[in-house]
């Protein structure tokens, strides 16, 4: 896979999952308490961010590419293993993991390829 077809991937699977956290489960918990989740919110805005960090032309992240990339995996597994100890078996909970699995996969994979090419 080329580095501009795994760019594609991490934005769109980057962007599911933030959706799903910030949208589809903040409107659920929002039904049954009255008002959205602090902690669906903030992993929802914790995925746009890095995209940013890792897509966008920050100046002092320019030279930290490696690192964006790291933070993006343990982000990303760390909602993972939360999910794994308090979320609901949904089959939303599962699909959003998938997602989230191949979002770790092709963020790594970016990752090597950038470092291959220095």
């Amino acid at each position: 896979m080329n580095r501009s077809t795994l760019r594609t991937s991490i934005i769109i699977l980057g962007l599911i999952t933030a959706l799903v956290h910030l949208v589809v489960l903040n409107l659920g918990y929002l039904r049954e308490t009255g008002r959205p989740d602090v902690l669906f919110t903030l992993n929802g805005l914790g995925y746009l961010s890095l995209l940013v960090a890792l897509f966008g032309r920050i100046p002092f992240l320019v030279n930290q590419r490696t690192l964006v990339h790291i933070a993006f995996i343990a982000f990303t597994a760390v909602t993972i293993l939360g999910w794994v100890f308090v979320g609901a078996r949904s089959p939303l909970g599962y699909a959003d993991k998938i997602v989230e699995i191949l979002l770790i996969i092709a963020v790594y994979q970016h990752l090597r390829l950038g470092t291959e090419s220095a």
